[in-house]
């Protein structure tokens, strides 16, 4: 079993440990590297599962580091928001958090050395005339400051760092190869100039690392063995060799790339996430339509789900693209093992049982979970008048409906068997009220002379009845890939996104549920008590997902 669930990431971690293996000996160390730029999504719970879920398989570490290099976009509301998506999925740090910026001193000592042993310049090329003089698969890159020497090259980043030019004058280039058929080795940029506030650091530093120069640093100072990023840094690892070879550190970390994580009818960009949070397209990055760690919380996703979806959908080189529906089915799987079964009408109209008798409420014990026989049992009261789906009934039954319409019986769950005598219209033609007579010899919902009834609908008692909003959740697209570079993915906005049902009914036991506890509404789907917006005598509860995919009620 162990064995079937080795992935090629495994494989070079076991390669490396194993006797002969360049960390024999070693304790395995990962790291997770959020930006501090936005809330973490489900594409960054991937990253996450490897990084910290290598460093348990083999009992060793993982750190926690925030990659603040780019203070553009950077704010501690994210770092606090990244904390807690990680520990609600199941992860632990320990002690082991760290940000980039705490090492700006020693990237920067490392950047001096670098050029003190000729292998990085001061550069004066502008980016316009940097993107001119970056050639191509046949010509070249130039730069007419390449071969600067050591002591101006030394003495014009220090002025750069001193804040003595402006955005863009200059930045600090590594000398590696302008001819080679790998751009990012043809002399990449080190440093570049930015004033700009950071949030730890304020206005001391005005040059900052780039990426590709600060990440592996970081990396051997943390003592990290494997560096797992995903696929579009494969092109990029010869720079992380490059530096981690040509610098004075202490370690040589391995880079192993993975593919991402791409699913259909939503996007994975924190810069286009932001967008929908920006332009009020949503109601904020925990939106439960948002692909956000914090907005599938408040849906009602669980830990287990995402983390069972993350590991069935495996560890690849190749970018895939895996259908909604198979996260929503790993939600389900989850709940229909631990959600409390109930009883809840979206839709309500009333039900008055004509021969049942006035002033009268009996109670009905009614399974919690059957999936889960340990789970109990609750009461659930019963009267002349119920609250059933509007849907349930239909004055002209079409072909193989077995809900109610007159002449036609049904059992109520868990109570008794009824047959329709008729109902009352409004003006406009809308039913208004169902009428229907029991059997008081079907208590339980059995016929004692063995007649078979095909429909089984859910209600809630009108005398006991508890309020509650309803909100029912679709794609936030339409499009199935709506991210994809030649589309504008706000044109594919999905306007029936979010259905807000202000008049539902729901049984008593539900009055002080409170979040994150989920249910299953019998018949309906899986709803989850909305984290915000619910609380006692105002209750708001979120569509977590349906029972099925192509769901259609019961007939």
């Amino acid at each position: 079993m162990e064995e079937a669930s080795k992935n090629f990431i495994h494989a070079f971690i076991e390669e490396d440990i194993s006797a002969g293996g360049r960390f024999e000996g070693m304790r395995v160390h990962t790291r997770f590297p959020p930006e501090p730029n936005g809330y973490l999504h489900i594409g960054h719970c991937k990253a996450m599962c490897i990084d910290f879920g290598s460093a348990e398989k083999y009992g060793g570490l993982c750190n926690l580091r925030m990659d603040d290099t780019n203070p553009a976009r950077e704010d501690t509301e994210y770092v606090e928001a990244i904390k807690e998506d990680i520990r609600w999925l199941g992860f632990d740090w320990g002690d082991r958090f760290f940000y980039g910026s705490d090492y700006f001193e020693k990237t920067y000592e490392l950047a001096v050395g670098l050029i003190k042993k000729g292998l990085a310049y001061v550069c004066e090329l502008s980016p316009e005339e940097f993107k001119a003089n970056r050639g191509d698969l046949t010509t070249p890159a130039t730069s007419p400051y390449r071969d600067r020497p050591v002591e101006e090259s030394l003495a014009l980043f220090e002025r750069m760092k001193n804040g003595e030019f402006p955005e863009g004058a200059m930045t600090l280039r590594a000398k590696i190869d302008l001819a080679s058929g790998n751009f990012n080795m043809r002399d990449p940029v080190l440093y570049r100039i930015r004033y700009v506030h950071h949030h730890r650091t304020g206005d001391k530093w005005c040059i900052f690392p780039m990426y590709d120069f600060a990440h592996p640093i970081q990396d051997a100072l943390e003592g990290i063995t494997h560096s797992l990023c995903s696929l579009e840094y494969e092109d990029h690892r010869p720079l992380y060799d490059w530096v981690i070879n040509n610098t004075d550190v202490p370690s040589k970390p391995r880079q192993i790339e993975f593919a991402r994580l791409g699913i259909n009818y939503t996007v994975m960009s924190k810069r286009k996430l932001r967008r929908l949070v920006e332009e009020n397209l949503v109601s904020g990055w925990d939106d439960p339509r948002m692909p956000t760690l914090c907005g599938l919380r408040r849906r009602g996703y669980t830990p287990a789900s995402i983390r069972n979806f993350i590991e069935r959908v495996g560890v690849s080189k190749v970018p895939s693209t895996v259908d909604y529906s198979f996260l929503e089915h790993c939600l389900r799987e989850d709940l229909n093992s631990v959600a409390k079964r109930v009883m809840a009408v979206l839709r309500p109209v009333k039900l008055v049982i004509t021969n049942y008798p006035d002033g009268i409420s009996e109670e009905f014990e009614v399974e919690n979970n059957p999936e889960k026989p340990e789970a109990g049992t609750r009461r659930v009261s019963f009267s002349k008048n119920l609250w059933i789906e509007a849907d349930d009934f239909m004055i002209e039954p079409i072909k193989k409906y077995n809900r109610l319409y007159p002449g036609n019986e049904v059992r109520l769950k868990s109570a008794y068997i009824v047959k329709c005598t008729g109902c009352k219209t409004d003006e406009a033609g809308n039913v208004i009220e169902v009428y229907a007579e029991y059997d008081p010899e079907t208590r339980g919902g059995n016929a004692p002379d063995g007649r078979k009834v095909r429909g089984t609908i859910h209600w809630v008692d009108c005398e006991s009845a508890v309020n509650a909003e309803v909100r029912i959740y679709d794609n936030l697209f339409t499009d199935p890939d709506p991210d994809s570079a030649d589309k504008n993915f706000l044109d594919f906005l999905n306007p029936a996104s979010l259905e807000i049902l202000k008049s539902c009914k729901v049984e008593r036991s539900l009055e002080s549920a409170v979040f994150p506890e989920s249910f299953q509404f019998l018949r309906l789907g899986y709803f989850c008590v909305d984290s915000k917006d619910s609380r006692p005598g105002s209750l708001v509860f979120n569509r977590s997902v349906s029972l099925k995919e192509g769901f259609k009620p019961q007939q």
